[in-house]
C-alpha cells in the first residue's frame, strides 16, 4: 500500500496544533546499533563527500546522504516519506540533511526557529512561492538514546505559526563563543552564534514553562516544522554521546539555495557545484532545482523512494 504509513486525521490535527508529531519507531534496537556503528565509521571517511571540508568543521555533517549508504536509504524510507506526504503532499524533496552529535560536556542548543534558513548568512536558503509561508519539515532521528541528561530535543508546542526572529538580520559567527554562552544558568548557544541577535523583540524570553522534552529511544524519529521553537538540553554526562540525524523536506514548488553558488556558515564556505535535491516521492513539475538521483557510491535513490 503506497500510503501505508500516512498520518491519521487525529495525528494530522495534532501536528497542525502543536507543530510536531512523534516519536515513531523506525529501527529495532539491534538494527540501530549496527547502523550507528557503521554510520559513525562512514562519517569519518570523507573521500566521497560532496563538500571538501575537514571533520572539525560544523558543516562537515551537511548532506552526507550523498555518500553514506545508510543515510541515502534513510531519507527515503517509506515510514518517513509517507508521513511527510500527509503534510506536504505527494511531490517531495529532501533538500538537506545534517548530523548532530552532542558529546559529553557539550552545551545545549539555544531556542530558535528556522523559516528561510537565512540565519547565518542573511540570504534565504529556501524560498516558497507564497512569501507568507515558509519553513521545512524536519525529521529528526535518534541514532542513540536521547535523554535530558545527554541532550534531547525540546519543543514549545504551538509556536510554529509566528516567527519571533528576523533571519534577514544575519548573525556574526564567533567560534570563541562555543560552549561559553550562558543563559539563565545554562550553557546554550548555537554553534558559535547567538540567536538573541535575531529577536524581533530584544526583550523576548521563550516561555520555558510550556516546553516539552522529546526523550527518544535509539531508532525513533520525530517530525516537526522548522518554524517551531526548538532547542536541546546540554550533554551533562561524562561518557554518553548523543547522535541525531536531521533530514529536511519541502515540496517541489520550493526553490532551494535560490541564486546561490555557495554557502558560507560557521566559519566555512562550501561550493554547491556538486549539490542537488533528492526527489523522494512523486514528480517534479516545477524544475526549480537540480535533482540528484544517484549518490557518489552508486546507490540509486529511485530504488528506495516511496
Amino acid at each position: 500500500m503506497k500510503d501505508k504509513f500516512k498520518l491519521t486525521p487525529e495525528q494530522l490535527n495534532s501536528f497542525r496544533e502543536n507543530g510536531y508529531i512523534g516519536p515513531f519507531d523506525l529501527y529495532d534496537p539491534d538494527e540501530i546499533k549496527n547502523i550507528y556503528k557503521q554510520v559513525r565509521a562512514d562519517l569519518f571517511d570523507r573521500d566521497h563527500a560532496i563538500y571538501d571540508l575537514p571533520m572539525t568543521s560544523v558543516i562537515s555533517g551537511y548532506d552526507r546522504h550523498f555518500d553514506v549508504n545508510y543515510l541515502s536509504e534513510h531519507i527515503a524510507r517509506k515510514e518517513i516519506v509517507h508521513r511527510v506526504n500527509s503534510i506536504l503532499g505527494p511531490d517531495l524533496l529532501c533538500w538537506r540533511s545534517e548530523t548532530f552529535p552532542k558529546y559529553p560536556g557539550d552545551e545545549g542548543t539555544d531556542w530558535h526557529q528556522a523559516d528561510t534558513f537565512a540565519h547565518a548568512s542573511g540570504q534565504p536558503q529556501i524560498e516558497w512561492p507564497d512569501a507568507d509561508f515558509g519553513g521545512a519539515i524536519t525529521v529528526w532521528t535518534a541514532f542513540t538514546d536521547a535523554t535530558e541528561e545527554n541532550g534531547c530535543l525540546r519543543f514549545i508546542p504551538g509556536t510554529h505559526e509566528e516567527m519571533l526572529y528576523d533571519e534577514s538580520l544575519g548573525m556574526e559567527y564567533n567560534p570563541d563563543n562555543v560552549n561559553k554562552v550562558e543563559k539563565d544558568g545554562m550553557k546554550r548557544g548555537f554553534f558559535g552564534y547567538d540567536y538573541r541577535n535575531l529577536q524581533k523583540d530584544p526583550d523576548f524570553v521563550p516561555d520555558e514553562s510550556q516546553a516539552v522534552s522529546l526523550v527518544m529511544k535509539a531508532g525513533q524519529f520525530v517530525i516537526f516544522w522548522s518554524t517551531l521553537m526548538h532547542s536541546s538540553w546540554p550533554n551533562s554526562t561524562t561518557n554518553k554521546t548523543r547522535l541525531g540525524f536531521a533530514s529536511r523536506y519541502v515540496p517541489t514548488c520550493v526553490k532551494v539555495y535560490p541564486g546561490a553558488d555557495s554557502v558560507e556558515e560557521y566559519g566555512d564556505k562550501i561550493s554547491l557545484d556538486k549539490y542537488g535535491v533528492v526527489l523522494v516521492s512523486g514528480k517534479d513539475e516545477y524544475r526549480h532545482n537540480t535533482i540528484k538521483a544517484v549518490n557518489n557510491r552508486g546507490f540509486s535513490f529511485s530504488d528506495k523512494a516511496a
